[in-house]
């Protein structure tokens, strides 16, 4: 076969090499089964260039993902919660899934509101890297949220922290959690004005008249 895919016909092996070499090409074996056998005229080193190229192509396509978890407590302190929202951003950060729960132990199971909160504050801590693919839902005693890395808000958040503009997660940056882990109290309820205080104010008795 000529360099171009046009069949060449049969030839002998000196005349097939003198052909190749003419054109400054190989001369490559491509189906040893056939009869006779068939080559090609080619240049060998890009050939086997282009191939590894498309090997590594392959390989990097067919990356096994692999699926991180996360577990958080519905009552969890700022400090806990900037610790493990920086593992789970880490995870998304090298290409992997990360599955979010919560688990709810006793009457914790009656106020769901909690864990879910957890979550959104998760999802908003991460949001410069990962995007929510599971939204949260109830999975026997725990929570569930599945997060996939986001390879738009990524780049995005890459620029920005070029520019100087980078977030910085805290735990002023977490609303609903404080630092002894208990949610916030709710405001209390206003009380009364005081009345104004009065002051009754006596005239003080004249002195008598002396006599004349």
């Amino acid at each position: 076969m000529a360099p171009d895919g046009e069949q060449i016909g049969i030839k002998p092996l000196p005349e097939a090499l003198q052909m190749a070499r003419g054109l400054d090409l190989d001369l490559v074996e491509v189906a040893d089964k056939a009869n006779p056998p068939v080559c090609r005229i080619m240049d060998y080193g890009k050939y086997k260039y282009e191939a590894a190229q498309r090997a590594k192509e392959s390989r990097r396509n067919s990356t096994n993902v692999v699926v991180k978890e996360m577990k958080y407590r519905p009552k969890i302190g700022a400090g806990d919660f900037e610790t493990k929202t920086r593992k789970v951003e880490h995870f998304l950060d090298e290409g992997h899934k990360v599955k979010v729960t919560i688990m709810f132990r006793g009457r914790e199971m009656q106020h769901p509101e909690l864990g879910k909160r957890i979550l959104d504050n998760v999802a908003d801590a991460v949001a410069h890297t990962g995007r929510v693919e599971v939204v949260p839902k109830v999975d026997g005693r725990n929570m569930t949220m599945v997060l996939v890395p986001d390879r738009k808000a990524q780049q995005a958040h890459a620029a920005a922290k070029d520019a100087g503009d980078e977030p910085v997660l805290g735990a002023t940056s977490v609303p609903g959690i404080e630092a002894d882990g208990q949610q916030p109290p709710a405001d209390p309820a206003p009380s009364a004005p005081t009345p104004p205080l009065t002051t009754e104010v006596t005239a003080a008795a004249e002195p008598p008249a002396e006599p004349t």
